[in-house]
Formats: C-alpha cells, structure tokens, sequence
C-alpha cells in the first residue's frame, strides 16, 4: 500500500509562518460543506456541522483505503466567513452577524459515486445532524495573502488588519473573495494561547505592474 499522504505537508497552500505574509497561489480543492450563520461558538448549527462533517470525512477516508489503496491524513477543519462589513470579524468581532461555511478537504480521487456511497450509508444507520445540509463543493480560491496565527481567534483582528490595510495593498492587490481559515489545532482541545490558524484572504491584482509574485512559506 503506499504511503500516507498528509496534505498539510504535500500541499504548498498549507503552509504559513507566523508573522509573516505570504501571497500564495491555491489550487483548486473539493470540500465537504455545510453553510451557517451566527455565533460559532453558541450556534447549534455549527456544532451539527461538525458532528455531520467528521464522520463522512473519515468515512471517505477508510473508503479511499480499503477500495482504491490510497490511505491519507483526514484534513484541518477549515470555515469561509463573511459579514455585512469586514470590522464583523476583524475589529468589531460581532459573531452574530457572520455568515460561514464549515468544510473539511476531499482528495480530488474521491469520486461522486464513493461520496454517494457514503452518503447513503450514514444516512441509513444514525444519520447525522445536518447531512441534508451537506454537499461536496470545488473551490477556486487562486491567488491569495496568508500568515500563520497562532493564538486566540479573537486575537486575529490585528493580524488581518494589518494583512488586509498594509500587506495586500503593498503588494499591489486588493481583497477579492472570502475571509478564509484553516484550524491547525482542534479548538476543543487545545488551549486558546496555543491554536494554530492559517488565516487567507484571496486578492486581485490592483495593477499588473506592480503585483508581488507568489513566495514560498
């Protein structure tokens, strides 16, 4: 059988360095997706999500071992946010207004039909809270800025702040897409001073001329 791959070592847009902003440029990747809105930390939504999206993950994982010899690490939990305005979730933090979307990764050799196995045969034993809400999505993020934070999520604001109002201008970008975050650390374990997040924003040249190439992170 070979080898287990760990997409947060194989794949470039994994990587990040706290302190340092970086523009990258991400592949297009397939996730599992379930969409919300409020209080991440309060909303029963969110939790549903997580208790859908884990078990069909590591379903496909097995799935992917037994029927295709292909064995792999399941990756980071990862959540899209939006709000009316960016200080929603930098400066303000007002997580009643925010709008996400929790996913997880899917190798692009999972096929429809292996996910709709799946699928069926959670949904037929104890199906999970919000599998109606589930789909398997592509998402094409391209260019992006992204840093390492380590800490608190309510430490980020300064650090998006400055990645948004200094780095990506200075670069010769702007803000295109969604706020996007990847959680190194399971928040549920690990204490808040010591949690790893992949912060990206994905951009679009403001000027051609000037626009910083992608970098190694």
């Amino acid at each position: 059988m070979a080898e287990k791959i760990d997409f947060k070592k194989s794949l470039a847009s994994y990587h990040g360095r706290r302190g340092q902003f970086a523009i990258v440029d991400v592949p297009d990747l397939r996730y599992l997706m379930i969409d919300g809105h409020g209080d991440p930390n309060t909303s029963q939504s969110f939790t549903g999500a997580l208790e859908t999206l884990y078990p069909i993950a590591y379903k496909l994982k097995f799935a992917s071992k037994t029927e295709l010899g292909r064995d792999y690490v399941v990756p980071p939990l990862e959540g899209l946010w939006t709000a009316p305005d960016l200080a929603a979730y930098t400066t303000d933090r007002d997580k009643s207004r925010w709008d996400w979307t929790a996913m997880i990764m899917v190798p692009e050799w999972i096929t429809a039909d292996m996910y709709d196995s799946v699928l069926a045969q959670v949904a037929g034993k104890t199906p999970p809270p919000r599998i109606n809400d589930l789909r398997l999505e592509t998402l094409s993020e391209g260019r992006c800025a992204q840093t390492l934070h380590v800490g608190a999520f309510d430490d980020e604001g300064p650090v998006l702040d400055e990645m948004h109002n200094r780095f990506i201008p200075d670069a010769g970008y702007r803000l295109a897409g969604t706020h996007h975050e990847v959680y190194f650390s399971d928040f549920r374990r690990v204490a808040p001073e010591r949690m790893r997040t992949l912060l990206r924003q994905p951009v679009t040249p403001r000027d051609l001329s000037r626009v910083s190439a992608p970098t190694e992170s």
